[in-house]
């Protein structure tokens, strides 16, 4: 079964046979003990050091169809190689054009995944309040919020409301979080603790919705809700609004009330606070142990993982586009 690979030191990376291998640098500058990855079992890579590589292992990693996500220093997603689309429909694509140049089709879908963003906060908030926190005051003002969703007439207004309702939900977390305080959302650098973790596993849902993205027939620069830009893949940045309360908020709050999570897993800079490589590796663990994670799904009546969830909302996607079906986003019912 493929799996991800997370690469936090310097090195390089290069090909032998049909296996990838990686010299890690050390702080000196010595080359560290080869790591061999064998090609049929990789899915994906993610680079939080510099990466020493070159076109002919760039072009075998695309014939296999495997990406690489680039972080910087900050932690901030830099970009992704990504593969040729091999999926890619002409008429998917004039599909999702028609429904981002229709303000009235491109509003209807923005709407969508705010309801279902705002549907799976309170659901978390929900959670707390029948173990004794005292969140009722903030659901009621994130429900009237939703609520208005329905008036919003484009996609600017929708996501003020989404900026509104995440301002109130963030307040929860002061009373869901033990031991630490957020003091509000702070990002491009973090300023505390759970800012730092918020910022990092963002970014990994945000991949892996470009993951699932790329096994569909799906454009991911035309989006809906965000607004396409240059050099960014924009509709995984929809897509990830409605997981990130399912996929990121929940881990957090395990993280940090479990414990598996330290003050000394972070590194506390001048203008900024960091996880060190500890404290990565340990929240990279718990993200692939939660999107393995299974759950009974309703309609279909198996089981499905976490990750495998984020592609069945691909393909909703695309049956609303091709007016197949009309596109009701995803809401956790646990």
């Amino acid at each position: 079964m493929k799996k991800s690979y997370y690469l936090f030191n310097p090195g390089k990376l290069s090909r032998k046979d049909n296996t990838l291998r990686f010299d890690p640098i050390a702080e000196d500058g010595t080359m560290g003990t080869p790591r061999y990855l064998p090609i049929e079992g990789v899915a994906d890579l993610f680079v939080f050091g510099s990466l020493d590589a070159n076109s002919a292992l760039y072009n075998f990693l695309g014939k296999e169809g495997i990406s690489v996500h680039f972080f910087d220093y900050y932690e901030h997603y830099t970009g992704s190689f990504q593969p040729k689309e091999y999926l890619l429909a002409g008429k998917v694509i004039v599909k999702q054009v028609e429904h981002y140049s229709q303000n009235y089709l491109r509003t209807r879908l923005a709407r969508k995944f705010i309801e279902g963003a705002s549907f799976n906060m309170i659901k978390n908030l929900r959670y707390y309040v029948n173990r004794g926190r005292e969140l009722d005051p903030i659901i009621s003002e994130m429900e009237t919020l939703a609520a208005e969703l329905q008036n919003c007439s484009n996609p600017e207004e929708v996501m003020g409301y989404e900026g509104m309702i995440r301002q109130h939900y963030y307040k929860a977390f002061e009373e869901i979080i033990t031991d630490f305080s957020m003091d509000g959302r702070s990002k491009q650098p973090p300023q505390n603790e759970i800012n730092a973790l918020i910022s990092f596993c963002n970014m990994m849902c945000y991949t892996v919705c470009l993951g699932q993205l790329y096994h569909t027939q799906l454009n991911p620069t035309i989006s809906y809700l965000h607004e396409p830009g240059f050099r960014r893949f924009s509709l995984a940045l929809d897509l990830s609004e409605i997981f990130k309360p399912i996929l990121v908020d929940r881990m957090i709050f395990r993280l940090f009330n479990k414990k598996e999570i330290q003050k000394d897993d972070f590194d506390h800079l001048d203008n900024a606070v960091l996880l060190k490589e500890k404290g990565k590796k340990a929240v990279v663990k718990v993200w692939e142990e939660r999107l393995a994670e299974t759950i009974k799904h309703r309609k279909l009546g198996r089981n499905v993982s976490y990750k495998h969830l984020v592609k069945l909302e691909c393909y909703k996607l695309v049956k609303h586009i091709m007016d197949i079906e009309t596109y009701e986003p995803f809401k956790a019912w646990w």
